[in-house]
């Protein structure tokens, strides 16, 4: 949930609540984590950019050095971060695959700029990446789900990809076949955004490149609902209830 505040601070990034407590009217926030928003963004959508774009340049730009035509297998899609790294995929020349369960976000994702999108409960995942990449497999894998499907990917990977696993949505342990790793030399790798919050150096080039994006458009915020201060417990059951697409924003 992302916090719109007027004209007081152009965005206050979600990450910084826990630590700072950002839950109010009135905040303190150390100044290297207030960012300037271009002007072509409202304060609402502003306010829905910052958490899920730099979640996702993290792996995608940071670390992955995500390169033109390459692609890119984003999993649980239909998340705020999900969307923001299909966006990124294609600011780069990318391809963005989008995984989702079912048929229900199909049409929001192909319009959100993923170059195809493979339903896992109906289609099979290893079979349709071979497809889509023409045997070649994915570049990078971005995924907040792991589990036993893990295992339905690895053989769609290419030569010397990497997968990220930034959250741990399924509790049982990735399944990862052996001979995949040792065959195409592929990287698994654990990730936090706060690998880029907590490191200036990182967390600067983080916002350039979002600022960038955003003021040339090539990332678009979405928003599901904006709620007033006052609605602030319908905000959470709205959250709780798990389907919408992109960003609840509380406005001050």
């Amino acid at each position: 949930m992302e916090f719109a505040v007027g004209d007081k601070v152009s965005v206050i990034p979600s990450f910084m609540f826990d630590q700072y407590g950002m839950y109010g009217e009135l905040v303190n926030a150390p100044s290297h984590n207030i960012v300037k928003h271009p002007q072509n963004l409202s304060f609402e959508q502003a306010a829905a950019s910052w958490m899920m774009f730099i979640t996702a340049y993290g792996a995608l730009i940071e670390y992955g050095h995500l390169k033109q035509d390459q692609f890119v297998l984003v999993n649980a899609s239909s998340s705020s971060v999900g969307i923001a790294a299909i966006q990124i995929s294609n600011m780069m020349g990318a391809y963005p695959i989008a995984l989702t369960r079912t048929r229900n976000k199909m049409e929001t994702l192909l319009n959100s700029g993923a170059h195809a999108v493979i339903i896992t409960s109906e289609q099979d995942i290893t079979q349709e990446i071979h497809k889509l990449t023409n045997n070649r497999g994915v570049d990078i894998v971005f995924d907040p789900i792991g589990g036993p499907n893990v295992a339905k990917i690895t053989p769609a990977m290419a030569m010397n990809s990497i997968f990220f696993q930034y959250g741990a949505l399924e509790t049982q342990n990735l399944s990862i076949p052996v001979m995949d790793i040792l065959g195409k030399h592929l990287t698994f790798r654990g990730y936090e955004l706060f690998e880029i919050t907590t490191n200036p150096k990182k967390m600067q080039k983080a916002k350039e490149f979002v600022y960038n994006g955003l003021k040339s458009e090539q990332l678009k915020p979405i928003i599901s609902k904006i709620f007033s201060f006052d609605e602030i417990r319908k905000a959470h059951q709205y959250m709780e209830a798990n389907s919408q697409i992109g960003k609840i924003v509380v406005k001050i």
